[in-house]
């Protein structure tokens, strides 16, 4: 077995024989990293899954609990040991975080209030592939199993976020959504003239989650995979990536 280190950790003591094992996880923890359980490896290997925010790493304790190393244990034949423990033990943790932060976020619901599927996309009113993923989701809304909640963004032309406020501000939000998305192709809704700080902010903070969780651009889908896990799409879903983005018909 050996390990693909990508960084070493020390702990600075002036009589390091004293040093706790967990010192260095404490340690860790007071930067704001959020520390979790220990990784049933074997070998005996020490280590324990961290997060900072939604990224997983695996934190690797040396004999002696001075030296920490961050990285990847694998096997005589180069296959990942660490990583799907890892992403079992952290992924319960990232789900719940980054769903509380889209649920948090300011979106417009297309579809059923009560569907038993709901989908998070990041929607550029300009974004042509937003509006084909809203066209190709038909079937699904109409059938009442899926809901969208378009967290809506303006990062594609100078005038999407006066789009998006458009929408948002409207009386009636979801109702906006559909007119902007039926009339994508004539240029869709009239941006507004003036956007109130609210709503920028709003539309703001959406475009820095989309980045936070890891996503260029629109449209950034964020759903549930068949085994309860957290899945992610970057662009128009094709073929078996829309059934998986949406589930069954």
């Amino acid at each position: 077995m050996g390990f693909i280190t990508l960084g070493l950790i020390d702990t600075v003591s002036a009589e390091p024989a004293a040093i706790d094992r967990s010192a260095i996880l404490l340690m860790m923890q007071e930067q704001g990293l959020d520390v979790g359980d220990q990784l049933d490896l074997p070998g005996g290997v020490e280590a324990y899954a961290v997060r900072a925010g939604t990224q997983p790493f695996a934190v690797f304790l040396l004999p002696g609990n001075e030296y920490a190393i961050v990285g990847t244990l694998v096997d005589a034949s180069g296959q990942d040991v660490s990583g799907p423990l890892l992403a079992e033990v952290a992924g319960e943790g990232i789900k719940a975080e980054v769903l509380g932060q889209l649920e948090a976020a300011t979106w417009v619901r297309d579809g059923a209030a009560d569907a038993p599927r709901i989908v998070y996309t990041f929607t550029d009113p300009n974004c042509p592939y937003c509006n084909r993923f809203w066209l190709a989701a038909r079937p699904w809304i109409d059938a009442g199993k899926v809901q969208l909640r378009h967290v809506m963004v303006g990062v594609i032309r100078p005038n999407s976020a006066a789009k998006a406020a458009a929408i948002l501000e409207d009386e009636n939000p979801a109702a906006a959504l559909t007119l902007n998305e039926t009339r994508h192709g004539d240029g869709g809704i009239a941006p507004l003239d003036q956007i109130s700080p609210d709503t920028l902010a709003a539309i703001e903070a959406n475009a820095e989650l989309m980045r936070e969780l890891g996503f260029g651009g629109t449209p950034a889908i964020v759903y549930e995979n068949p085994d309860g896990t957290l899945g992610r799409h970057s662009g128009m879903p094709q073929g078996d990536d829309l059934n998986l983005v949406l589930g069954a018909r």
